[in-house]
């Protein structure tokens, strides 16, 4: 199992993915500010993984918070919380995890300040669990829908390096479809500008023994005019109330290219990344990440000085472009806007 983060007395630790594959390096962050300034770099990234970092940010934080007063700490607390929320705007996961810890702490705010220190920490680890056994779940749901045999299509990373560790959610679907015997061959999208296709989803199916070639992004409809393709699996780091899901930049593209040939196009992500607040996606706020994503790789300029760039994190896919939505609760499918409402009243 690879483990993306997690707890320790020092602070929270994690696997550095900003130097995979080149280096497993762990980096331990002792400081709630220092677990913000990871997720903003992207030491730690994709949803779900944002989400129980940032729970265990809040966790930490507290721990070492001053004052042994209750209206002293929910300042502190409060200011915690609002600092993480603008580490990554778009992963609703992290505003989800965010009220979580609220509202656990208001529930034990008749505590004295060490045991609701304690409540927040076991909340932080409450979270953390719960997205391992979230995302073996929606991996047995999906991988029924793969083919039997043929290729499957990722765009970003949305594998054990995602979330909390374990299956992961796109490639948890591929993972539980190769153990169930299916033969199936990744191709995984390099995924400019910051190559989390080529750095990580290589490197983790490489770990997997599961077949997998990297493809350049502009690739991918040749791919599938040649009939490689048989199925695309990405992730989300918000799915809307009408089933439009925010992803890395170039899924829509990807969406777009799958309608065009036939091919289905499966979302994988836990129910945590559901937004049945947000009506559709025209209303998801889009992350804007700095122009040196583009023009640099590595320390290696690419582009000429001074060229305006546009950089973008994320891109909304419609709703018409999905095939269906899988999450630990069950598979949703068009009409997005009542599967989904179905599935929130579902606790299982």
């Amino acid at each position: 199992m690879i483990k993306t983060l997690e707890w320790t007395d020092a602070g929270v630790r994690f696997l550095d993915q900003t130097k995979l594959p080149a280096e497993e390096t762990y980096v331990t962050c002792a400081t709630w500010e220092e677990v913000a300034d990871a997720i903003r770099t992207m030491v730690v990234r994709g949803a779900p993984a944002i989400g129980v970092a940032a729970a265990m940010g809040i966790a930490l934080g507290a721990r070492d918070a001053e004052g042994d007063h209750v209206a002293e700490f929910r300042r502190n607390f409060e200011k915690i919380c609002e600092e993480m929320s603008t580490t990554r705007p778009t992963a609703v996961n992290l505003f989800w995890a965010i009220e979580r810890m609220r509202t656990r702490f208001e529930a034990s705010v008749e505590m004295p300040v060490k045991q609701i220190h304690q409540a927040l920490i076991t909340e932080a680890q409450r979270i953390y669990v719960e997205d391992l056994a979230a995302n073996e779940a929606l991996s047995k749901h999906g991988a029924a829908l793969l083919p039997a045999s043929g290729g499957v299509l990722t765009h970003c990373n949305a594998g054990a390096l995602a979330t909390a560790g374990g299956y992961g959610t796109a490639l948890g679907v591929i993972r539980a479809a190769v153990e169930a015997g299916k033969k199936l061959h990744v191709f995984a999208d390099e995924t400019r500008p910051v190559l989390q296709g080529s750095r990580l989803t290589a490197w983790e199916l490489q770990k997997d023994g599961i077949p997998t070639t990297v493809i350049a992004d502009n690739m991918a409809g040749a791919m599938m005019q040649k009939g490689k393709i048989a199925a695309v699996v990405v992730g989300a780091d918000r799915v809307a109330a009408n089933g439009d899901t925010a992803n890395k930049i170039g899924t829509y593209t990807v969406a777009v290219l799958a309608k065009e040939h036939g091919i289905p196009f499966y979302v994988a992500a836990p129910f945590s990344s559901i937004d049945l607040e947000t009506p559709d996606g025209s209303k998801i706020p889009i992350e804007q990440r700095a122009a040196r994503e583009v023009t640099h790789i590595g320390g290696t300029r690419i582009a000429p000085e001074g060229v305006k760039v546009e950089n973008p994190a994320f891109d909304v896919t419609p709703n018409a472009l999905i095939a269906a939505i899988i999450t630990e609760r069950g598979v949703a499918r068009p009409p997005f806007a009542e599967s989904l409402r179905k599935l929130a009243g579902s606790s299982s």
